[in-house]
């Protein structure tokens, strides 16, 4: 749905999983759009490949990267994707927010997958890793004059920001 509302034609994703999410994008995309799936296991890129070929997804719109992300991500062109698609390390999310704010043109989408998986963004006494993290990038999107942010309840949540100034 967000890769369609914006008619996005360049994506970037974090965290390839087994395919459905990047299958899931690429439905939205233009019918000439491309996904850039970024993760550190090859075999579940392979797994991934085949689930977007099942899925009659031409290998041209998926370009599989293996990789770890914050090493990937400075790679990638400035300013020429549409949407960027965060569910990988947790603990990573503070630092990938950095690098796609890079990477996002204006009036593109950025999503953080499972910011409420267990509840313990919202216990401030709560330390542990991921809790800090996921914390740090909501606020980092609320106080950024840069992103209108917005934390949607569905699922394990998703935080979603549209980049409304370079």
């Amino acid at each position: 749905m967000l890769a369609r509302a914006i008619n996005a034609e360049s994506v970037v994703e974090v965290g390839t999983g087994a395919g459905v999410s990047g299958a899931a994008l690429l439905s939205g995309m233009s019918d000439t759009g491309v996904l850039t799936s970024i993760d550190n296991e090859a075999e579940i890129q392979r797994l991934a490949r085949e689930t977007l070929g099942d899925l009659g997804f031409d290998h041209i719109r998926a370009r599989l990267i293996t990789g770890r992300a914050l090493d990937v991500l400075p790679r990638l062109t400035e300013s020429a994707y549409d949407l960027v698609f965060i569910d990988g390390d947790r603990t990573e999310y503070p630092a990938a927010l950095t690098l796609a704010k890079r990477l996002l043109r204006v009036g593109g989408l950025i999503a953080f997958d499972n910011l409420l998986t267990d509840g313990s963004i919202a216990d401030p006494a709560s330390r542990n890793p991921e809790a800090v993290a996921l914390r740090d990038v909501a606020h980092a999107l609320r106080d950024d004059d840069h992103w209108v942010p917005a934390l949607l309840t569905v699922g394990a949540g998703l935080l979603v920001a549209i980049k409304i100034a370079d």
